[in-house]
């Protein structure tokens, strides 16, 4: 989808669109004052870790998830006792999951364990397929293979439900999607994601189905009397457009605005241009990949900030602006000390690009090789359970 706006000269950020300014990386500061959010300081990062008795996650203390709407609003909240949900999802457009799409369940995971609140998880397969060349069954399909995937990453069956649009969406649910709808002029719903007369309604009418888990009573089996019950959203900053517009329609339909916690995009092997794609097998890593094609893709395809030769490499170190094994260990190197360490010796040279690929192909291995033992485990019967409509009995414990 084309951004018709100039002023961002060139950076495009849409639900279905990541691209930067031509030869250069995507602006974070630029993102924030374009939609309205405001950056994460360091005081929310230690009141969380005051409030769950927890050390923050490392997407919290490396700046992964660094942006916000109203977290301080749901701090405040928990601060007097009054629990909130989480509401999370995913758009299943593809077999496997590559570690981008692992990142916010990582994430939602934790805050899921350390607040001990449910999870509501959308799985949007009515839109993949109608912005992408998928049947309704091939959309159910892979929503319900990306569903194992989400699984694996440890959720408590107790306080998670999964759902699928194309199961789920109906009764309580299709009501708030009426309400939300009736608050949204067509030409705001241009405005705010660009669509054109092109497009198709399916996808004018899209915005509603994402909005509606944003509301309590879109879940009356988990939260029937609970209307007052606010919601934390985790994201990448990509999905923040769908939000914006559900939170100017909350208060009109009786409802708190639902608070975010956004994420960076987790950048392709190539470069920081963009994020990981599904459609370019080599410019991500995938959980489905063996030890044998992570070494592979991050020798070949991840892209380096060091020097030509070894000789200049000594002399002038790496760039770490550029460096993508430098900042995808940013993301998975548990070891705040280690990557310290890594950043000093490599930015000064006394460190070599071929190690520090080595450290990230151990480090991603490890992860995949776990995520995969954890895959095999889930078994339809598992996918059954978090996706049946009932009661969480451990909600709020």
């Amino acid at each position: 989808m084309e951004n018709n706006s100039k002023q961002e000269e060139d950076q495009v950020v849409t639900p279905w669109e990541v691209a930067a300014e031509k030869g250069g990386k995507i602006d974070y500061d630029k993102l924030i004052d374009k939609f309205g959010c405001q950056r994460l300081d360091q005081s929310l990062i230690d009141r969380v870790a005051r409030l769950t008795g927890r050390p923050p996650h490392v997407f919290l203390r490396r700046g992964v998830f660094f942006a916000h709407r109203d977290f301080n609003d749901v701090l405040d909240a928990y601060e007097r006792g009054e629990k909130f949900y989480l509401y999370t999802g995913r758009g299943p457009s593809s077999e496997a999951l590559h570690l981008g799409h692992l990142v916010p369940f990582m994430f939602t995971k934790y805050l899921q364990d350390a607040f001990k609140v449910p999870l509501v998880i959308q799985l949007t397969d009515d839109e993949k397929c109608m912005w992408k060349n998928l049947t309704v069954e091939e959309s159910q399909r892979l929503a319900r293979e990306n569903a194992k995937d989400i699984i694996a990453c440890g959720f408590d069956v107790s306080r998670t439900f999964i759902f699928s649009d194309f199961d789920y969406v109906g009764g309580s649910f299709y009501k708030n999607m009426v309400r939300i709808a009736k608050c949204v002029t067509y030409n705001k719903v241009v405005g705010i994601f660009g669509f054109s007369g092109e497009d198709h309604i399916g996808k004018v009418s899209f915005p509603p189905v994402q909005a509606a888990p944003s509301f309590p009573s879109s879940f009356p089996h988990l939260f029937t009397g609970k209307d007052n019950l606010r919601c934390l959203i985790p994201c990448a900053i990509d999905q923040d457009p769908y939000f914006r517009m559900t939170r100017d329609v909350a208060p009109r339909i009786g409802y708190h605005k639902p608070a975010l916690i956004e994420s960076s995009f987790f950048p392709a092997l190539q470069g920081e241009t963009g994020k990981m794609s599904a459609s370019d097998p080599n410019s991500a890593i995938y959980v489905t990949d063996s030890s044998k094609d992570i070494k592979n893709k991050i020798n070949r395809y991840a892209f380096s900030g060091g020097q030509d030769s070894i000789e200049n490499h000594r002399k002038y170190g790496a760039n770490l602006e550029v460096d993508i094994p430098v900042k995808y260990l940013g993301f998975f190197l548990e070891d705040d000390t280690e990557l310290e360490h890594i950043r000093a010796e490599y930015g000064a040279g006394r460190m070599l690009t071929g190690e520090i690929k080595k450290r990230l192909i151990e480090v991603l291995t490890e992860i995949v090789e776990r995520h995969r033992r954890a895959r095999a485990a889930v078994t339809d019967e598992m996918v059954d359970a978090f996706m049946a409509v009932r009661p969480l009995p451990n909600m709020f414990s």
